[in-house]
């Protein structure tokens, strides 16, 4: 997605309403209830879910040190060549739109592919839907699979299609050099692209873009349309896909905000597989759910603490309502951005994982490649969960504390709470079903605020846990040893009816449409251990504040410094 180029009122909001509290008024002792339920199964935990992405104009994706972050976060898959970039990227001359535009040498296709051998993650490749052919992508199946062997399984066409133009005002954030830019024309399209690349090797799953249900474009009719994006590429496409693709960028007036957005993802989803359901015929169980692009834009916190608190919530929530890859937008951002403080604490507005290094507004960033918040937020979630395990029904009596369980493969159950005060900590009780824990202390792996790692320590038993103010604590259990053998998991029975999705206030879920003036709908009232850190250097540029895209990133020249921002952006609205 293009990154917000001047969110001066992101800035405002940042500074004057980044609290709004989720917990009672500091000195109250409320105890919170967890309810586990380990006998009733969510479903396993995907083997390439946890995702970031990547873009050809991050000259460190490959840099020894990057890669051991992201392997010792658990990331399981990459995303590339970009978000929007992706759309005028050109795999086979590494070119982007006209190819005067400088571009790293190291961040070609092989090198990419490198960069996610040696982090151990699997690629997840956007075809060039904008400016590129059928043709230009099934070359590049047969260069990845057949001439190099690389195996590459996902395909997405295109990023954020529907922000061509077609909706609104008429001029989008998304490249589409087609003359008819509406959803029977991509939907049109996306099987030929299918059929040309999955020609050359069947294997590839084809993914199809759609608006996230209750988020601009959703619902949203063009003079000549008949029905809305998702129910026309899925009317038409729907027989030829493998997996469907959608953005999420929920976004919140204050902190308390985005940290209860994941609540709405159960209903994303459900409307999710009901057009799925409706349209894919007898292969509709097998058609996956990847959220490609996700983060905190839109909200107070981007570096900051309660982004930390929103990454593993808002993984596990996918996870838990059938999502298969969730892809965190991203590893380096960088921002033009001043930092602002939110909640105490520095908030550098980067929608990167790893510190860029880069200067705004008179202030610096910590050193190139220092983890922000939201990289041990991700990270988080290897306390919790491996990829097989079974996550478990887990409930909170109180919306200031989340919870995700997962039944480990040795047996035991590990329980994440997050406690989203940012002022108070938080008692909780903890029952189970269909697991006894051991006696006695339990261990437990927490990042608190202005933690600069993960901290393992044994606190508190597995019944009753003191959860510092915006904390993530996991508790890794063992089963009682009369318990070790207990049964299996089985699954949580079908919901009868689908959720409804409701429509969100405040912000859309899509990055670019403030930076391009479109309209976005119809708004809503808003309700009233050893840190691995360290330093590299900065490429220095001129002191006035110049734009240039670069191929999917664009290069901010401000005050000397070169910060990298992804072709990224997101409406101000949501419906």
């Amino acid at each position: 997605m293009l990154r917000h180029l001047a969110l001066g009122a992101v800035a405002v909001l940042a500074a004057s309403a980044g609290v709004g509290a989720l917990a009672p008024s500091a000195g109250a002792a409320t105890t919170v209830g967890i309810s586990v339920d380990a006998g009733t199964s969510l479903g396993t935990v995907p083997g390439s879910g946890v995702g970031l992405n990547t873009g050809f104009g991050d000259e460190h994706m490959g840099d020894a040190k990057v890669t051991s972050l992201m392997k010792a976060a658990g990331v399981r898959q990459l995303r590339y060549p970009g978000g929007s970039g992706a759309d005028d990227y050109h795999w086979k001359t590494h070119t982007s739109g006209d190819g005067k535009g400088w571009i790293p040498s190291n961040t070609d296709f092989d090198h990419f592919m490198a960069t996610a051998k040696t982090v151990g993650a699997q690629p997840i490749l956007t075809a060039n839907y904008g400016s590129g052919t059928p043709q230009e992508a099934a070359d590049w199946v047969k260069y990845a699979n057949v001439d190099k062997g690389y195996g590459v399984k996902y395909w997405e066409i295109g990023n954020e299609v529907y922000g061509n133009g077609h909706y609104g005002d008429g001029k989008g954030w998304e490249l589409d050099k087609h003359a008819d830019k509406s959803p029977t024309a991509y939907a049109n399209n996306l099987i030929a692209y299918a059929k040309a690349m999955k020609a050359v090797d069947p294997k590839v799953k084809i993914g199809a873009v759609l608006t996230t249900p209750g988020y601009w474009p959703d619902k949203e009719k063009a003079p000549g349309d008949s029905a809305d994006w998702n129910n026309t590429v899925l009317s038409i496409a729907g027989s030829s896909i493998d997996f469907v693709i959608v953005h999420w960028y929920p976004g919140g007036t204050t902190t308390a905000d985005l940290l209860n957005t994941p609540s709405r993802i159960a209903g994303v989803t459900s409307s999710l597989r009901s057009l799925i359901a409706k349209y894919a015929g007898s292969h509709a169980a097998s058609v996956e759910i990847a959220v490609t692009e996700t983060d905190t834009v839109f909200s107070p916190a981007l570096t900051s603490q309660a982004a930390a608190l929103f990454a593993p919530d808002t993984y596990m929530s996918w996870f838990e309502h059938g999502a298969t890859h969730v892809d965190w937008w991203n590893l380096h951002n960088g921002t033009d951005q001043a930092p602002t403080t939110v909640n105490g604490e520095t908030d550098y507005q980067d929608g990167g994982v790893l510190s860029a290094g880069t200067c705004a507004g008179g202030k610096c960033q910590p050193p190139r490649d220092t983890p922000f918040p939201t990289y041990w937020g991700i990270r988080s979630l290897t306390a919790l969960a491996q990829p097989g395990d079974t996550m478990v029904k887990s409930s909170s009596g109180d919306s200031s504390v989340a919870v995700h369980a997962v039944r480990s493969s040795n047996g035991g159950l590990n329980v994440m709470l997050i406690n989203k005060s940012p002022q108070n900590a938080a008692q909780v009780s903890l029952s189970y079903a269909g697991f006894t824990p051991a006696a006695g202390a339990v261990t437990t792996v927490s990042y608190a605020k202005e933690g600069t790692a993960l901290t393992t320590a044994e606190r508190g038993t597995a019944v009753a846990q003191t959860l510092p103010p915006y904390s993530i604590t996991t508790l890794q259990l063992k089963p009682a040893s009369k318990t070790a053998g207990a049964d299996k998991p089985s699954p949580a029975p079908t919901p009868t009816a689908a959720t409804p999705v409701v429509s969100a206030s405040g912000t859309t879920g899509t990055r670019a449409q403030a930076e391009k003036g479109a309209p976005v709908g119809h708004p809503s009232p808003s309700p009233s251990p050893s840190s691995t850190s360290g330093g590299l250097a900065s490429t220095g540029m001129s002191d006035a504040a110049t734009y240039s895209a670069v191929g999917g990133l664009l290069a901010v020249a401000a005050g000397g410094m070169l910060a990298l921002r992804g072709r990224r952006r997101k409406a101000l609205h949501r419906k």
